[in-house]
């Protein structure tokens, strides 16, 4: 749990520097999804170091899918909002109110929760079947991206913002069809792929998500994707199970994590202004 929590205070960090760096970059024309986007935004420097925390984020995130369950990971990222609040408090000068300030409270206790509740990861390894149907979802969510770029901004924020979630939800439960990391195991797991298309879409969704539309709307979108899916794989799929009698208490948590994240929604990006070419 404590390399979850820390994957979680990794990427609460990055998503204020993306953010920064996304709304400085001028739109592009058209609406959809604009792969170029992603080429402006890395020439920012502020843009970089996120990636940075987020490779971090990563790393720290497979070490704990492999050892706690994916509803427990799943919650404390959920709970990287609350980090980003409280980075935003101090980088951005951004005051919280009263409610914000409950909504963090909230997310802690429903970590704590979580934590006290979550079992051993499943032993199950996962069937061929999962692991085919986790590529095809992944490829699906790319198509349903493109075509939710089209929307007006309101609806779009909420549809790639959830695409986005669940891309990160594909990474999730692909960590743990990886049994092993030799080459020969990644070249022809279909879950390898999956992890790649799902996680660098769910940054391209994410990304166009937050230049434009309602950000509140796409990070609940995000929160949702990413936690509520992949857990219900690991607990259906996967075996994951809590500690003896306290199914109800990882339920409770998890739901309070969740509602306090969603709670912290417009901490998904921090508005600055800066100038287009902003470095």
């Amino acid at each position: 749990m404590i390399c979850a929590l820390a994957s979680a205070v990794c990427f609460g960090a990055a998503s204020v520097l993306q953010a920064v760096a996304t709304r400085a970059i001028a739109p592009g024309t058209g609406s959809g999804v604009d792969p170029g986007l992603l080429m402006r935004v890395l020439r920012q420097w502020r843009y970089l170091a996120g990636l940075g925390l987020d490779g971090l984020g990563f790393v720290l995130q497979i070490v704990a899918l492999k050892h706690i369950p994916i509803y427990a990971v799943g919650a404390a990222l959920a709970g990287s909002l609350a980090v980003t609040a409280l980075i935003a408090t101090r980088l951005l000068h951004i005051k919280l109110s009263h409610a914000e300030w409950t909504a963090i409270a909230v997310v802690c206790a429903g970590l704590a929760m979580v934590g006290l509740a979550a079992g051993a990861e499943g032993e199950k390894s996962g069937s061929d079947a999962l692991k085919w149907a986790l590529l095809a979802a992944s490829v699906l969510l790319l198509l349903v991206g493109a075509a939710g770029g089209r929307l007006p901004d309101k609806p779009r924020a909420l549809v790639l913002g959830l695409g986005a979630g669940l891309g990160f939800g594909v990474v999730q439960v692909a960590v743990r069809l990886i049994d092993e990391f030799s080459f020969d195991e990644l070249l022809t797991n279909p879950a390898t792929y999956a992890l790649l298309i799902g996680g660098g879409g769910a940054f391209l969704l994410l990304t166009s998500a937050l230049q434009r539309g309602s950000v509140p709307t796409a990070t609940a979108g995000l929160v949702l994707g990413e936690t509520i899916a992949p857990s219900l794989v690991g607990v259906i799929w996967l075996g994951d199970e809590t500690r003896a009698g306290l199914g109800w208490l990882a339920v409770l948590g998890f739901a309070v994590a969740v509602a306090g994240a969603l709670a912290l929604a417009r901490f998904g990006e921090a508005p600055v202004e800066e100038s287009p070419t902003g470095v």
